[in-house]
């Protein structure tokens, strides 16, 4: 079974139509029976852009993507905790790659949920994610990435 680290900036694409969207929608096809794994800050992240967009769309289809997004966080997605490690390794990350705050996260969340993966003798996961200075660490960090942009 194909594993998968959504990261914010791809995650929101499940939720407004935009370039990658039909990508990220294709891997949450269930007949596709993937795993995927998030962040837990994620569903913080993408609310809120959520409510952003809303800004210059109706109020009524933010509601209903936000209960779309809550329901699928809570069910579809193993979350990573923001646990001491994770927040320890997202410095280090900082520091070495200057990523922002969140994106230090989120790597550090994805890394953390890939080791736990292998330790188990499971297949490596994919990190899904539209950030490219987040995704030029994540390789460096010898995570496998794919970008929803890059796909139609």
């Amino acid at each position: 079974m194909p594993a998968y680290f959504i990261e914010s900036s791809a995650f929101v694409k499940r939720f407004s139509s935009e370039k990658g969207s039909k990508f990220v929608l294709d891997l949450f096809r269930p007949s596709a029976a993937n795993r995927f794994y998030s962040a837990r800050i994620t569903e913080v992240e993408v609310c809120a852009a959520i409510v952003r967009r809303s800004r210059n769309t109706s109020s009524e289809l933010a509601t209903k993507a936000i209960k779309r997004l809550r329901r699928e966080f809570s069910s579809r997605l193993t979350h990573i905790a923001l646990s001491d490690a994770v927040i320890e390794e997202a410095i280090r990350l900082t520091s070495v790659y200057g990523l922002r705050g969140y994106d230090a996260v989120q790597l550090s969340a994805a890394l953390t949920a890939n080791r736990e993966r292998l330790s188990h003798a499971l297949t490596a996961l994919t990190l899904i994610s539209s950030d490219t200075e987040l995704n030029s660490a994540a390789i460096a960090e010898g995570l496998f990435i794919e970008d929803p942009n890059d796909h139609l």
